[in-house]
């Protein structure tokens, strides 16, 4: 099972990865942070210098149409920020 299961590129993360040098990744939901280091290091061939985590839970909502009640929800996932070593980078848009 693959621990890096794609980039996230939005706004924020670009803005962070411009002034911090920080980068998010969608990663597995039983993948500790020495496990995504190693996995980070290996796919990009960048040092690594701190890895954040987070687990985001699945929303769940309701919608009342014509047709009845509808209900759905979000997937949950793991978000993992990593921060390089000054001076290396990661460029998602030439891989």
């Amino acid at each position: 099972m693959s621990i890096l299961i794609k980039p996230i590129i939005t706004e924020k993360v670009t803005k962070d990865g411009e002034l911090f040098n920080r980068f998010a990744f969608v990663v597995a939901k039983n993948a500790n942070k020495v496990e995504i280091k190693k996995a980070v290091e290996s796919a990009y061939d960048v040092t690594v210098l701190q890895v954040n985590t987070m687990i985001y839970r699945a929303d769940r909502s309701v919608k009342y149409t014509k047709s009845g009640m509808i209900s759905g929800k979000t997937n949950a996932y793991k978000k993992a920020i990593v921060q390089l070593k000054e001076g290396e980078t990661i460029d998602f848009y030439n891989i």
